[in-house]
């Protein structure tokens, strides 16, 4: 799909397309990752290699590694400048930027969407960097290359999803259209516990979650929290359980698998965190969070028996308590989730850049983009006319 041979960009650094996270090595990966101040565990060598060797996302589930590298050579050693995390993509799964339109649109008109370029964390709608650069200099000559790559291969378009804000404006300075959405995020500015945090809501806001949380309490639920490092592989087959029921009562197929999860337990325990539901002394439900010392990151839940808002309990509450011991700053929620505002989480703005080859759908495409975006800004000054809080919080 994508010419793989060595290409030298300028005198002093080349490019490599390469299909596996080894071909880079752990070390040259998680070096540059350091450098990044828009850097998070998602784009870690530990969390990608795991869901590319689990076959989570590979080849066969339509996810091929591509990933774009720049080297130079420093003390007769190639040492890594800039990177992309980069798929060649045969379907929209797993984006939560959905373009499905955009290949109806494509396939009515008789032209194939798919394969698409795609740089994205798999199945974790999470801003962070994607330019992954030592310097200006070397970000700005990644992107050269990535302008270059998109007119050389034979896919449709190019995507990169959730980078940061000035990364975004890099791109569309590059000749990506730019599209914006919608999270929802919860920010701590210094609760001393959750008795605090509740003070700030509105009124029936707060008479909701205590309502909430006794109804679990009364249901006999006992709530306990693993970090990573305390997780027993019992835990962890315990856990995919619950996230294989959820996708099996969504009638859906689960995108990640347990050897996934083995391996991020054993090789990113720091930033794990499992809550775990108990009644009668046996677990029924858990959720699993990824973590550092500023932000919590909600990722999936599941549950083998039906208590009414153990969801809330497990998903929102516990790791908002979390949170607040901690002195965590910011939890983010996941895609999408209007109801998580009631809970005292609030809008933010994402981003999304778009290249796409074919100039007549380029042109209705961009069209869309403006009016969406125009949309997406009513929606915002809608939400916050509806904040949760009984002052503004921050």
């Amino acid at each position: 799909m994508i010419n793989k041979t060595t290409t030298q960009t300028t005198s002093k650094a080349t490019t490599r397309i390469v299909s596996s996270l080894n071909e880079i090595g752990q070390a040259a990966w998680d070096e540059l990752l350091g450098l990044q101040a828009d850097a998070n565990p998602f784009l870690s060598f530990a969390f990608l290699h795991a869901l590319h060797e689990s076959g989570s996302a590979a080849e066969k589930t339509g996810w091929q590694p591509q990933y774009l590298t720049l080297w130079d050579q420093a003390d007769d050693q190639p040492r890594l400048i800039a990177a992309l995390p980069l798929y060649v993509k045969f379907h929209s799964y797993g984006e939560y930027v959905f373009d499905w339109a955009w290949a109806d649109a494509y396939e009515r008109n008789g032209l194939e969407y798919y394969p698409k370029l795609l740089s994205a964390i798999p199945f974790t709608p999470v801003t962070g960097g994607r330019l992954l650069a030592r310097d200006e200099p070397a970000r700005a000559a990644l992107i050269d290359v990535l302008k270059s790559l998109r007119k050389d291969t034979q896919t449709s378009s190019t995507h990169i999803l959730y980078p940061p804000a000035a990364q975004a404006s890099a791109l569309q300075q590059a000749g990506f259209m730019l599209r914006s959405g919608v999270q929802f995020h919860w920010l701590n500015p210094g609760y001393r516990d959750f008795t605090e945090f509740l003070d700030t809501l509105e009124r029936k806001k707060r008479k909701n979650i205590l309502a909430e949380r006794r109804k679990v309490a009364d249901a006999g639920v006992r709530l306990r929290r693993v970090r990573g490092q305390d997780a027993s592989e019992a835990d962890w087959r315990f856990f995919n359980r619950c996230y294989a029921q959820t996708y099996a009562a969504h009638r859906s197929t689960p995108y990640l698998n347990l050897d996934f999860f083995l391996r991020i337990g054993a090789s990113m325990p720091q930033n794990i965190l499992l809550i775990v539901a108990e009644r009668d002394g046996r677990p029924i439900a858990s959720s699993l969070l990824i973590y550092t010392d500023q932000t919590l990151y909600g990722r999936y839940w599941g549950a083998l028996e039906f208590v009414p808002c153990l969801h809330f309990e497990t998903a929102y509450y516990q790791p908002l308590e979390f949170c607040i011991e901690q002195k965590i700053a910011c939890f983010e929620g996941g895609a999408q989730g209007e109801h998580k505002m009631a809970r005292g989480f609030l809008p933010q703005k994402t981003w999304s850049a778009h290249w796409l080859a074919h100039p007549a759908f380029a042109d209705a495409v961009a069209d869309f983009l403006e009016r969406e975006a125009d949309g997406i800004d009513s929606y915002m000054d809608e939400l916050n006319d509806r904040n949760p809080f009984r002052s503004a919080p921050f």
